[in-house]
């Protein structure tokens, strides 16, 4: 047996059993592909595919376990090769970050202005997606470290450590009648049309949630997974915006005016997750602490080794 036969097999399931699919990403050819999973199966005397004809469907039960085992074995080979990148180049390499629009236009501009004064031999990249798929990426090794607030906490594989608190806020034109209110209630909100985030982004459930234990439907005319978005539209005059407080700067929305929301929606933590049980370079360590100060080398390194970690944010 080999590793390209255990790549082949992991990439047959990734590619929901289709070998052409998988041919293609691993840029060879399938008859190839099928010919090193058949000679795996002769190999351990087990059949880690169900077939119906020529196809397969699906895995068997030793295929499951079969399936773990090389997950495990390629995520070590992983590790070894970049423990060699590593002390070969510690202060250089690709660095590549799985996060939401939020996260890249408000929170990391500081963080990575700094992170490459350290490091200006590593080469980033920001990949954005919703959160599953920045979930995804991490899972499937495209990315480093992934940034969400929704989304990547409890997803099997992944340790997501606490980045930031942050809260709601309520984007109004600098006319609008709840700016003369002085204790807004969700009552008050429920009365004009509502523009926020999608509901896989930014807190989203928190503020669905908070409507519907007041038994009230908010008027949602329009939902987008960028802040800048609503900002734009509540400037139009289409609804007010409930957005991140974050995404809101005086001197760039000087068209518009917040109120604060957290009383409303409570707190929200933005979580910076990374590959359980993977090898991570030094300077994704020196990123992760720039990120979340609290977030030392040692308490990650605990947090990975399984141990349970007071963390204050």
């Amino acid at each position: 047996m080999n590793l390209h036969q255990f790549r082949f097999v992991r990439e047959a399931v990734r590619q929901n059993f289709n070998l052409t699919e998988a041919a293609k990403t691993l840029f060879t050819s399938q008859p190839g592909v099928s010919k090193a999973i058949l000679e795996l199966e002769d190999e351990l005397g087990v059949d880690i595919f169900r077939r119906h004809g020529k196809r397969i469907r699906n895995l068997t039960e030793p295929g499951k376990r079969i399936l773990t085992s090389i997950e495990r074995i390629l995520m070590e080979v992983e590790t070894l090769k970049r423990v060699g990148k590593d002390f070969a180049a510690q202060d250089q390499g690709s660095f590549v970050i799985a996060t939401t629009h939020t996260q890249a236009r408000y929170a990391l501009p500081k963080v990575l202005t700094e992170f490459t004064k350290l490091f200006p031999k590593v080469r980033v990249s920001i990949q954005q997606g919703s959160p599953q798929q920045i979930a995804d990426m991490l899972i499937h090794d495209r990315a480093d470290i992934a940034i969400a607030t929704e989304g990547i906490a409890g997803v099997d594989g992944l340790l997501a450590l606490p980045g930031y608190q942050w809260q709601h806020v309520i984007a109004v034109q600098p006319d609008h009648p709840l700016l003369s209110k002085k204790n807004i209630a969700l009552e008050d909100l429920a009365e004009y049309p509502i523009i926020t985030y999608d509901p896989a982004f930014a807190g989203r459930s928190k503020i669905d949630k908070a409507f519907s234990s007041k038994n009230l439907q908010p008027d949602v005319v329009l939902e987008a997974i960028d802040a800048d978005v609503i900002k734009t539209y509540v400037e139009t005059g289409m609804g007010i915006g409930i957005v991140a407080g974050v995404a809101y700067d005086a001197d760039r929305d000087r068209n518009l005016r917040v109120i604060p929301a957290g009383h409303l929606f409570g707190n929200n933590v933005t979580k910076i997750a990374v590959k359980q049980n993977a090898y991570l370079r030094s300077f994704v360590y020196t990123f992760i602490e720039l990120f979340s100060p609290t977030l030392t080398r040692k308490l990650v390194d605990q947090a990975m080794s399984g141990e349970n970690v007071d963390y204050q944010i």
